[in-house]
C-alpha cells in the first residue's frame, strides 16, 4: 500500500518546529493531464517528480505491469481511455478544484495526533485517481487519497457500478480525513497475524482506531460498539495512553 502527505515545517530560531502545515500535493492534476491530453511533459513530471506515487499507481493498485516494462506509458495510457474513466477524471478535477479545506481538516488532525502520539511520524500525503481502486494507500512515508472514490454518495456513476447504499455513505468528502487517520494507524499497529484472521479481534482493534481518531479529529465521527467499547477501556484503565491501546491487542 501507499501514502503520500504533504507536509511543511516552520521552524523557530531555536529549531523546534512551530506548526505542522499540511497539503495535499496534487499528483492528480499531473495524472490528469497525460491521462487527457498524452502530454509527454507531465509523463516526464510524473517520472521524474512523482516516482513512487507512479510506481504504486501503475504496478500495485492498476497491477498493469511494472514500471520500467517497454510500452508500460501507452498501456497506462489506454487503460484511462475508457468512457467511464475519463468521466472520473474530469469530474475529480472539477468537484476538487480546490482542496484547502481538506488540508485544514488535515492539519489540525495530524497535529492533534501527534499530541496523542508523540512518536508519531508523519507522513506525505498525495491525491490521485486510482480507477475506483482502495480508497486511500499507505506507504514508506506517503499516503495517498483515491478522489475518485470521494466524489459524493449521489455520483451516479457509483450506483451503475454496483455500490451498495451503504457504501456510498461513506464516499463522500468529508470521509477523506477520518479514513486518512484510519488507514494510516493502522497500518501503524496492525494486528498480529494469528489475530487479524479472527473477526472479533478485527472489529475490536477498528474501534480501537477509530476511537483515537474521533479525538484527533474532535469529533464522534465514528459511532459503534466497538468505539464505545474502546472509550470504556481508556476509562476503566487510569493512565493507560493512546499508543498502548492500540498496542495491548489482547487486553
Amino acid at each position: 500500500m501507499l501514502v503520500c502527505m504533504g507536509c511543511e515545517w516552520r521552524l523557530r530560531p531555536n529549531g523546534h518546529a512551530e506548526e505542522l502545515q499540511v497539503s495535499v500535493d496534487r499528483f492528480d492534476r499531473v495524472e490528469a493531464l497525460y491521462l487527457t491530453t498524452g502530454d509527454l511533459a507531465a509523463l516526464h513530471q510524473m517520472n521524474t517528480d512523482y516516482p513512487q506515487q507512479t510506481r504504486l499507481l501503475i504496478e500495485n493498485l492498476l497491477q498493469l505491469g511494472h514500471v520500467n516494462d517497454s510500452g508500460i506509458n501507452a498501456r497506462f495510457l489506454m487503460y484511462y481511455q475508457d468512457s467511464t474513466l475519463q468521466r472520473l477524471v474530469a469530474d475529480v478535477e472539477s468537484v476538487y478544484t480546490d482542496m484547502t479545506d481538506v488540508d485544514e481538516q488535515l492539519g489540525m488532525a495530524f497535529r492533534q495526533l501527534r499530541n496523542l502520539l508523540p512518536d508519531i511520524e508523519i507522513p506525505h500525503v498525495y491525491a490521485q485517481i486510482s480507477s475506483l481502486d482502495q480508497s486511500i494507500v499507505v506507504g514508506d512515508g506517503v499516503l495517498g487519497i483515491s478522489l475518485d472514490k470521494y466524489l459524493g454518495e449521489e455520483y451516479p456513476v457509483y450506483n451503475k457500478y454496483g455500490y451498495t447504499e451503504r457504501q456510498r455513505a461513506t464516499m463522500t468528502r468529508s470521509n477523506i480525513v477520518p479514513d486518512c487517520l484510519s488507514f494510516y494507524l493502522l497500518s501503524l499497529y496492525p494486528l498480529p497475524a494469528e489475530q487479524d484472521t479472527v473477526q472479533a479481534y478485527r472489529y475490536r482493534h477498528m474501534g480501537r482506531i477509530q476511537y483515537v481518531v474521533n479525538q484527533a479529529i474532535g469529533t464522534p465521527f465514528f459511532d459503534n460498539e466497538y468505539v464505545s467499547e474502546a472509550e470504556e477501556l481508556m476509562n476503566q484503565h487510569e493512565g493507560m495512553t493512546f499508543g498502548q491501546l492500540l498496542q495491548d491487542t489482547d487486553r
